[in-house]
């Protein structure tokens, strides 16, 4: 995005709300009262920031987004609830994330280097941790969980309370109604496994081993007939000579929905 001047003279800015100076807000933009913004951040035409709103370093919002409203949940009366984007995260155009909720601990929050494409939703009192990658039209209900460089592809659909591992990846369309552990592949209209992030652990430099203790630990949690209390059992044993098992092991602890089979 480029801009002529910082802040566009049809921008509507609150006198409240705290920008850097270097903030960049595009044309017919509006940034409401609670909204913060820190330096280096870019604000595009035609987008909408409100609610209790804070924005870090460097982000780029692009076109047309409404973030900070308040979220899609009946039960919501108006508290005081947070909205919080780290820095350095590309959000493309048409992208909704709602506020959080008294029920759900009261904030949303986005980590770092993020990059959500075009209408990408992010519901009231989701968790995403950082360098995670969201194609279009991605959809998350409320209360979903994402760990580090999770890729969710285009159309994907998380339901609500789901807790979704990091280095995995979706297929086009995939409806996620249980909990992904780390490093899979899954894909469907209910989302089942199809082996390991294999191609994404490459690129991140997983060593040989590490790769081969992940199909270890894949293997006994989908491939050799164990119930998920039998698996984390192994795994834990697994767990002690390596890193990546333990994040298999961690995960299943904190599992409420269970895990996608």
């Amino acid at each position: 995005m480029e801009f002529n001047q910082k802040i566009h003279s049809t921008a509507l800015i609150h006198p409240k709300s705290k920008l850097h100076p270097t903030v960049k807000v595009g044309a017919y933009s509006v940034v409401g009262e609670n909204v913060q913004i820190d330096e280096g951040s870019e604000i595009g035409n035609f987008v909408t920031l409100a609610g209790n709103t804070t924005i870090g370093k460097d982000n780029k919002i692009y076109h047309y987004c409404s973030l900070g409203e308040i979220p899609q949940d009946k039960k919501f009366d108006n508290e005081k609830t947070f909205l919080s984007i780290g820095d350095g995260n590309t959000i493309r155009e048409f992208c909704t994330f709602n506020v959080g909720t008294i029920g759900g601990g009261g904030i949303t929050k986005i980590g770092n280097n993020n990059w959500l494409m075009a209408y990408v939703h992010i519901a009231h009192d989701c968790k995403l941790q950082n360098n995670i990658i969201l194609a279009n039209n991605t959809s998350l209900a409320g209360h979903v969980e994402i760990d580090d460089f999770a890729i969710l592809g285009g159309f994907t659909l998380v339901h609500q309370f789901c807790k979704i591992g990091a280095h995995i990846i979706t297929s086009v369309g995939t409806i996620i109604l249980k909990d992904i552990p780390p490093f899979i592949i899954a894909a469907g209209t209910n989302a089942k496994p199809n082996g390991i992030n294999l191609e994404g652990l490459k690129r991140r430099n997983f060593t040989t081993q590490s790769i081969s203790d992940i199909k270890k630990a894949y293997k006994v949690i989908y491939r050799e007939g164990n119930t998920i209390e039998t698996a984390n059992k192994i795994l834990v044993k697994l767990a002690k000579k390596t890193k990546e098992v333990n994040l298999f092991v961690d995960f299943i602890d904190k599992s409420n929905r269970g895990l996608i089979r």
